[in-house]
């Protein structure tokens, strides 16, 4: 029985594709930067970066999902690599968030003056 072997190029445009299109729109938002979105603040940051924050995470799991060929895995080994990385995803912005706000509040509102 002769199987036969079907082309991926289909699926290399339209990964290639997608990813272009989501980084356009990243380079866009970063070029103009929409009022809208710059001066509105969710959780005491810009609307515009949680644009990024998401669109970059929705990146980095759509490279996860089709060039380390995930989606033809089972359920629990790719909820075993993609949980950790999520987490660690959202903690290190955790993170990054909250340090970043106590520093520009340490040299807003003391004697120490901004030297950078």
């Amino acid at each position: 029985m002769a199987h036969t072997h079907e082309s991926n190029t289909k699926r290399i445009w339209f990964v290639f594709g997608l990813l272009s299109v989501i980084t356009v729109v990243e380079v866009a938002l970063g070029i103009a930067k929409p009022d809208f979105l710059y001066k509105t603040d969710l959780f005491n940051m810009h609307l515009l970066n949680w644009i990024f924050i998401i669109l970059t995470v929705a990146k980095a799991y759509y490279i996860m999902w089709a060039f380390m060929h995930l989606e033809g895995e089972k359920a629990n080994l790719r909820w075993s690599i993609v949980a950790p990385l999520v987490f660690l995803i959202i903690y290190l912005v955790f993170i990054l968030l909250i340090e970043g706000n106590y520093v520009f509040d340490v040299f807003k509102g003391s004697q120490y003056k901004w030297i950078f």
